[in-house]
Order: C-alpha cells, then sequence, then structure tokens
C-alpha cells in the first residue's frame, strides 16, 4: 500500500491540517512528522537529528503493509524555529519541544504516541509507533 506524503509549512498548516484531519478515516494510521526546514546554500536541513532521523522513518513508513498517512510540518529555519513562541511549541495539540518529532494522530484529535527528536531514528520504537503499541 502506498504511504500519502502531504507537505506543510507554519504559514499553510491550518488548511492542510484540517484536509489531513478529514481523510483520517481513509487510512490505516496517520502521522505528522514536524521537522526543520532545509538550509538554502545545501539543500539539507539545518538540523542534524533531522538529517539522521528522516531515512529511516520513511524507511519503516513506506515498508508498512497498511494504508498510512504522513503529514510532514516543517518548523522554519533555525531562528524561526528557537522562538519560544513558535506556533507548534505552544500549541496544547502539539507541545513541540524539539524536530524531528514523528506522533500519531488519531480521529478523536488526540496524539496516541510520539517519538522526540533524541529518538526518532530508533528503529525499534518506529516499528511500535506504527503498530500503535
Amino acid at each position: 500500500m502506498p504511504l500519502k506524503v502531504v507537505d506543510a509549512t507554519v504559514s499553510d498548516f491550518s488548511a492542510v491540517f484540517d484536509k489531513f484531519r478529514s481523510e483520517l478515516p481513509n487510512n490505516k494510521a496517520n502521522f505528522i512528522l514536524f521537522l526543520a526546514d532545509k538550509d538554502p546554500s545545501t539543500s539539507r536541513s539545518w538540523c542534524p537529528d533531522c538529517v539522521r532521523a528522516e531515512p529511516v522513518i520513511y524507511k519503516k513508513l513506506e515498508a508498512a503493509s497498511d494504508d498510512i498517512a504522513l503529514l510532514r510540518a516543517y518548523v522554519g529555519d533555525r531562528p524561526t524555529w528557537r522562538n519560544p513562541q513558535h506556533p507548534w511549541r505552544v500549541d496544547p495539540r502539539f507541545k513541540l519541544t524539539g524536530v524531528p518529532t514523528l506522533v500519531r494522530w488519531e480521529e478523536n484529535d488526540k496524539i496516541s504516541g510520539r517519538l522526540e527528536d533524541h529518538e526518532a531514528h530508533v528503529e525499534n520504537k518506529i516499528d511500535a509507533l506504527i503498530a500503535g503499541k
């Protein structure tokens, strides 16, 4: 089954998130991956943890046999993310403290599991999150 991926930024997140939420019932599992923007000068993420975790997360999600949706939410450049008032830091639904953060989002608009920056690259933890454990 294909992995369905949609991207959002802080500026367009509300509209993209509303559409993502409307399609939740169509998927076996739904995930949001909060990650750092790419640095325009290098075309790589400014976040070393994101660089390490992204390929592992994508590999695991793509290997799953169920229909899975992934919303990639880009937090912005480093100064934008460092702002203590960043929208996703203060949003009570997300309460982000670091990137990357992978969350499993449920139809009741709740997070049923999350992997924070220090563990988002750990394969067995990603497997458990995909399995809903």
